[in-house]
């Protein structure tokens, strides 16, 4: 009889308590950066007056962010090596030309898909453009700036969890027979797209067909991981399509509204299609260009590496999943 916790063969634990382990590493991390974050705030206080108040506000912001990334990446490389057995690289970062490459053809994806949405909800008369340069209050630049900043934090950070690190581990744990390395991956890759969904769940203006479309969401960022086994094309894809869609063409973020916007708009239009309050991801017009990049995702594989096939080394032990050319 197997042991549930233990596997024998790889002298280490068993997925599903991998994936619990590096849960609570994240959870202790979160709580000790929670008391640094309050232990700085009752500093400030003492120090500046209430009028200070708007400026810490936008110091805590990108702290929150950096904070964020360090618990994850933390959480994820002491997991890998305490429990997976790995080296961070193995959750996506093997960092050879083709990788970068895949990142910059992300982030242009992104960039086109979220303009083509802006195009067409302008042309069907569902926005109108109302000003440029929209501001909150605070010097543009700066706004702009750290909108990128944050941006650039949660497309990290975000896939490294989801992704690098959750759909790797899954599809190791579902990977018994019958189910094979191949049907591991496509239930683990639909499996993390769902916590992906419920994870945005409780984010302003959420509704249950947004967090329906978010699950499609997570499937259309992770096509690019479940082909290549590279993080590339999610990290660059997932920047620049929350950058564009909120700090360029002034819609909303997963519910959320920025202060600074290249473009500002007022919506109308149906919001089945158009997402309303909660963004393009929430509406028709949103899935349509997930259709749209997931083509161009599997014309980008073909191309570079001569096939379109899934990365069967995901769900491949250690010392079976050795890197082949070009890191697919």
């Amino acid at each position: 009889m197997k042991n549930p916790f233990w596997n024998r063969e790889q002298h280490r634990l068993r997925a599903l308590w991998r994936l619990l382990g590096q849960a609570g590493l994240f959870v202790l991390g979160v709580f000790i950066a929670g008391l640094l974050v309050g232990a700085l705030l009752s500093l400030t206080r003492s120090f500046s007056p209430a009028s200070d108040a708007l400026a810490l506000s936008r110091i805590l912001g990108p702290l929150d962010r950096v904070l964020s990334t360090i618990v994850t990446v933390g959480s994820v490389w002491l997991a890998g090596r305490l429990l997976d057995h790995r080296s961070f690289a193995d959750f996506g970062f093997h960092l050879k030309r083709e990788w970068w490459l895949d990142l910059a053809f992300g982030l242009a994806l992104g960039a086109a898909l979220m303009l083509a949405i802006f195009l067409l909800e302008w042309a069907a008369g569902w926005l109108t453009v109302t000003g440029f340069a929209r501001t909150d209050g605070q010097p543009f630049v700066w706004g702009i700036a750290g909108g990128l900043f944050a941006f650039i934090a949660v497309g990290f950070y975000e896939e490294l969890l989801s992704r690098g690190y959750q759909l790797h581990n899954l599809a190791e744990g579902l990977s018994f027979r019958p189910l094979g390395r191949r049907w591991g991956l496509i239930g683990a890759w639909i499996l993390s797209s769902a916590v992906f969904g419920a994870l945005h769940a409780a984010n302003p203006n959420a509704t249950t067909r947004s967090t329906t479309f978010l699950v499609l969401a997570g499937l259309f960022l992770g096509l690019g991981y479940i082909l290549t086994g590279e993080l590339a094309i999610p990290i660059g894809l997932h920047i620049t399509w929350n950058f564009f869609q909120g700090n360029v063409f002034g819609f909303a973020v997963s519910g959320l509204r920025l202060g600074a916007t290249f473009i500002a708009i007022r919506q109308r239009g149906p919001e089945l299609i158009t997402g309303g309050a909660f963004g393009p991801e929430a509406g028709l017009v949103g899935v349509g260009a997930m259709v749209l990049g997931s083509l161009a995702i599997l014309g980008w594989v073909r191309w570079r590496r001569g096939k379109v096939a899934l990365c069967e080394r995901i769900p491949a032990p250690p010392g079976e999943d050795q890197v082949p050319p070009h890191g697919g």
